[in-house]
């Protein structure tokens, strides 16, 4: 007859019967010396990496030790497979691409802004606007230069979106048609 768990408790499944936790520690740490030559052949002569991926493999053995088969299964093929996915997903998170825009995504400085030209066009911006009916000129104004939601616009003016819509498009094809004939890009 064999004896359980000393709490009395169901054997923990695929354990051999009668085994305990500090047995199932020294046949892990018999496969250590096997686990450590097999991941050197692996990873390269980094004694520190190879060491960490030693004792990660037998850390999650220990965790796992309750499910895994001691007894018809080897556990050191178990060892070998876990140790073998712990390097290879190293490699892959170290070869991993960076999102993001990079300084030497752009080709040339970009140009500094001339003053001047910025002058005339907020000029020629302002005198256009003026000309503008001023419920279009309040639309426009507080859509595409105060940046805000149409909705919003709708609310604070008390009128329907689909009116701020309207007066928008409308002052903007108006705006465009001035600039036009003033000889500007619009």
């Amino acid at each position: 007859m064999t004896e359980g768990p000393p709490n009395g408790g169901p054997e923990p499944q695929g354990a051999v019967p009668g085994t305990a936790p500090s047995q199932w520690a020294e046949l892990l740490l018999a496969e250590r010396d096997s686990l450590h030559r097999f991941l050197t052949g692996l990873a390269g002569h980094d004694p520190h990496h190879v060491e960490d991926l030693v004792q990660e493999t037998l850390l999650r053995a220990w965790q796992q030790a309750d499910r895994l088969d001691w007894r018809d299964r080897p556990i050191r093929m178990w060892l070998f497979r876990v140790g073998r996915h712990l390097l290879i997903d190293g490699w892959r998170k170290d070869r991993a691409v960076p999102v993001g825009i990079a300084p030497a995504d752009f080709p040339d400085p970009l140009p500094s802004p001339d003053h001047a030209a910025q002058t005339v066009d907020r000029c020629l911006l302002v005198e256009s606007l003026r000309a503008l009916t001023p419920l279009h000129r309040e639309a426009v104004v507080h859509v595409h230069l105060l940046g805000r939601a149409g909705a919003d616009v709708a609310h604070a003016l008390g009128v329907p979106s689909g009116t701020v819509k309207s007066r928008t498009h409308h002052g903007l094809r108006a705006l465009r048609r001035q600039l036009a004939d003033r000889g500007e890009a619009a």
